[in-house]
């Protein structure tokens, strides 16, 4: 194989910083490029580290202008929206080694509706849904065209007042399109709500909730073989005590303890049938294969699929493999992932993710505003510190989106972990007092380890 490899990693938050620290560690890989990146994944680094901001991640186009540009010999792919937008596909077309899946195995993650309708093909366990098309209207329903979906969930609630459900847009919507409902009230409100999702919301399901603990796992896959990571749990309300609107993401940890005693039905019901479903169906999976599950009732189900790594899971997860990272790709993109042993070491790593004041909603006026303490946390021992929405302005930071930054404890056991975490967080301040986060990640892990 090659060595002194560039490397092109598309996308832009921390979850990208991650990853372009798992090739940096190869000794295989001289350089490094982010497109478009941020300002902190180039922010000293021990290689050479390129971030190109001309282009889209919704332009496969542009991103192709930044691969000939500089002739990576690897590419990854991990964004979702350059993932829907056949960015694998017109890469490969090129002429370039890409890691990820082209856009038709990633339907699994950017149309919920096809998504679940494969679930049931493969028997997946998974929720209850009716799907609505706003498009489809009949020509009597022009002024209401969600009249259907109303009449639904009415039938519903008449059954089960307090029944959970909940209004997911089809498309891609930055992990916000999951919309929770606990009475008639919020559920026709939150149909209404799919119009602010524009495209993506335009086609909705309408799900059974489900309850119980959530959990997730990242799969690498080569078409046919793959190898599953330590398991993760993300929180992803906005605010403590798992209340608030739907984010991107606010904290994660990994390993989770839920996933220990269901591990066999996971791996055989949950990550094996997608697998061997889409393979069969003529659309092989190539790349990482995001699974988010929750457990009911002692069994395991499926919340739904991403086709890429997570954010913040992969903060907590990917540092954790020993493996040099090269060697994992290389065996994927070969289909030899059943003939490479892949290490991971034992620490509990734990994730705080540190976003601007308002966020997911309005966070405007934070924009520019400068982030102190951040050089101090990422002095501390057993801390990373993976950079998203900052823009660096004469080596000072400053806010440049919703989510700013994850600050990645590790340790022994959470406990551990958690206390690095949040001694790191608290050397951090936003002008203003404007930096938001939670202290409640992995609460119900945190109980089980102190009892």
């Amino acid at each position: 194989m090659k060595e002194n490899l560039t490397v092109l990693i598309i996308g832009a938050g921390a979850r990208e910083d991650t990853i372009s620290r798992a090739w940096e560690k190869s000794s295989k890989v001289k350089r490094l490029i982010a497109a478009p990146g941020n300002d902190f994944i180039g922010y000293e680094r021990k290689k050479e580290v390129i971030v190109d901001k001309n282009c889209s991640l919704k332009d496969p186009e542009s991103l192709l202008r930044i691969a000939c540009k500089y002739n990576p010999d690897r590419i990854e792919v991990a964004q979702d929206d350059a993932l829907a937008g056949g960015t694998v596909d017109l890469l490969q077309k090129n002429g370039f080694q890409v890691f990820g899946p082209t856009k038709i195995p990633a339907r699994i993650e950017w149309d919920k509706k096809e998504s679940r309708e494969f679930m049931q093909r493969h028997k997946i366990p998974s929720p209850d849904f009716r799907w609505f098309d706003s498009n489809k209207s009949p020509i009597f329903r022009l002024f209401d065209p969600n009249k259907s979906a109303k009449n639904y969930v009415k039938k519903l609630y008449k059954k089960e007042p307090d029944k959970l459900t909940y209004i997911k847009a089809t498309g891609l919507c930055a992990g916000k399109g999951a919309l929770k409902s606990t009475n008639l009230d919020e559920a026709i409100a939150n149909i209404q709500k799919m119009k602010k999702f524009g495209d993506a919301g335009k086609v909705f399901l309408v799900e059974e909730g489900l309850i119980g603990e959530e959990f997730s796992y990242h799969v690498v896959v080569d078409g046919e073989n793959y190898h599953a990571f330590k398991s993760a749990q993300d929180s992803k309300t906005v605010f403590n005590f798992d209340e608030g609107d739907q984010t991107g993401g606010m904290g994660a940890i990994s390993p989770a303890m839920v996933t220990a005693p269901i591990s066999e039905d996971i791996e055989k019901n949950l990550i094996k049938k997608p697998i061997d479903g889409m393979r069969k169906e003529g659309r092989p999976y190539k790349g990482v294969l995001y699974l988010s599950g929750i457990k009911v009732d002692g069994k395991p189900f499926n919340i739904e699929y991403n086709a890429r790594w997570g954010d913040p899971e992969c903060q907590v997860v990917l540092p954790s493999v020993k493996t040099d990272y090269v060697d994992i790709i290389e065996a994927c993109l070969e289909g030899r992932l059943d003939r490479i042993e892949i290490q991971e070491d034992k620490k509990s790593r734990f994730c705080i993710v540190g976003a601007s004041r308002g966020y997911p909603n309005n966070y405007e006026n934070v924009i520019g505003k400068r982030i102190y303490g951040l050089e101090d946390a990422m002095k501390i021992d057993g801390v990373e510190v993976y950079g998203a929405g900052i823009k660096i302005i004469d080596g000072k930071f400053y806010a440049n989106g919703g989510r700013l930054f994850s600050i990645v404890g590790e340790g022994d056991n959470i406990m551990d972990a958690r206390q690095k975490a949040c001694f790191a967080m608290a050397h951090v301040h936003i002008k203003g007092n404007n930096l938001q986060h939670k202290i409640d990640i992995g609460w119900r892990d945190v109980e089980r380890f102190l009892e």
